[in-house]
Formats: C-alpha cells, sequence, structure tokens
C-alpha cells in the first residue's frame, strides 16, 4: 500500500506533466529548459542554423572548379627543377623505383604550404581535401622536391575533367616515356610545367581520365 506522502508526490508529478502536454510550462519544465520562452526559442533556432550551415558545406565541399583553375599561376607556381637528376642519371634517379617517395617532403610541410597557397589562390573553396599539394615538374620527372615555386594546390575536381588525378596519368606518362629514352628529359619538364592540359592531349589524348591512379610516382 502507498503511503500518502508517496501518492502526493506522484499525484504532483502527474500534474506537472499534464501542464506540460497542454503547453503550460512548470518550474521543472524551466529548470531543464524545456519552457516555451522567447529565449529558448531563439537559442534552438540558432543552433538549427548552424548545424543546418555545415551540413550545407560539408555537402557542396566538393564543387567543381572552372577550367582555368586547372593550370596553375605562373607569377605564383613557375615550376623548379632538382638539381640531382640530370639526363646522365636518370637510371640511378628517377628511374629507380622508389626513388620519387624516397625524396617526398613530409606532409607537416606541405599540407602547412598548401594552406598558405590556397589563400594566396584566391580559392573559393578553402577546404583542404578537395586539393593536392601537387608538384608542377612531378618528382618523377626532376621537379624541385621542395621549392614553393614547384609546389601548388591542384584541385581534383575542374570542369571538363581536368583534374589532379588527370595530370598524375600524364606524369606516369611522361615518365615512362623518359625512362625508355623516347622523350629527353628536358622536353619533359618544359612541356608539363608550360601547359600539362596540352601536354595530356598531345601524349595521351583528347579525353582526360579523372579516376584516381595508384603507382609510385612525383606528384
Amino acid at each position: 500500500m502507498f503511503s500518502r506522502h508517496r501518492a502526493a508526490a506522484i499525484a504532483a508529478l502527474l500534474g506537472s506533466l499534464a501542464l506540460l502536454g497542454c503547453g503550460h510550462p512548470s518550474a521543472l519544465a524551466s529548470q531543464h529548459g524545456l519552457g516555451g520562452s522567447s529565449q529558448n526559442t531563439s537559442n534552438f533556432r540558432s543552433r538549427d542554423t548552424y548545424w543546418r550551415a555545415r551540413y550545407d558545406s560539408h555537402r557542396h565541399h566538393d564543387a567543381q572548379h572552372p577550367l582555368r583553375e586547372a593550370l596553375p599561376n605562373p607569377g605564383l607556381t613557375p615550376g623548379a627543377l632538382n638539381p640531382a637528376v640530370t639526363q646522365a642519371d636518370i637510371h640511378q634517379t628517377i628511374c629507380v623505383r622508389g626513388y620519387s617517395r624516397s625524396i617526398r617532403p613530409p606532409e607537416r610541410y606541405t599540407e602547412r604550404l598548401k594552406r598558405l597557397q590556397i589563400r594566396e589562390y584566391g580559392y573559393r573553396d578553402r577546404w583542404l581535401r578537395d586539393y593536392e599539394e601537387d608538384h608542377e615538374v612531378a618528382l618523377s620527372l626532376g621537379g624541385s622536391p621542395t621549392s614553393p615555386k614547384n609546389l601548388w594546390p591542384q584541385p581534383h575536381r575542374v570542369a571538363g575533367g581536368w583534374g589532379s588525378y588527370a595530370k598524375d596519368r600524364l606524369e606516369a606518362r611522361l615518365h615512362w616515356l623518359v625512362c625508355h629514352r623516347e622523350l629527353p628529359l628536358a622536353t619533359a619538364q618544359s612541356e608539363i610545367a608550360h601547359d600539362w592540359i596540352a601536354a595530356y592531349k598531345r601524349y595521351i589524348g583528347p579525353t582526360p581520365d579523372n579516376h584516381k591512379l595508384h603507382w609510385d610516382r612525383g606528384g
């Protein structure tokens, strides 16, 4: 059998719940932030607006870049070469498996540079994941590993399919040609630095393949 005190407590609780169900804020509801005050409503709306904005930014962060952003700005990234690589020693340097990986700069260096250069390039898209901090003249073609003149934030997705993964395919093709002595190293370096899209059309074809390519490249 319930005591009078317990019965009274249950009755009080049921009364409070009934008031909440009718839309009348009780002391208990107010205490836990469940009341219908304008301040609480404003807070909820602010949170909702914030999370909607976060969702939209994540949903659209991989927006496609215009074609003009497929090439680096020559004033900011003219390209730079690695003096340790020459035509005479390609079979002791760039044509040795794993060479590019052995001289690749650490991620802490390239990520810091990527953040800075995204601002310098004036890109509206500031998501790091949408870019590859790319060597304009690939390491696999004798490009400088660390010079900021040879590194730029290349977008993954560009109008027409001319994104970073298409350039990776060109780098692989030029590397094969150079290492099989079908193309001089200096020619490959010059063409990829001047206009990699034109070089792609010349050595691969008119339609870019921007699917990710896995190989030990210079980037």
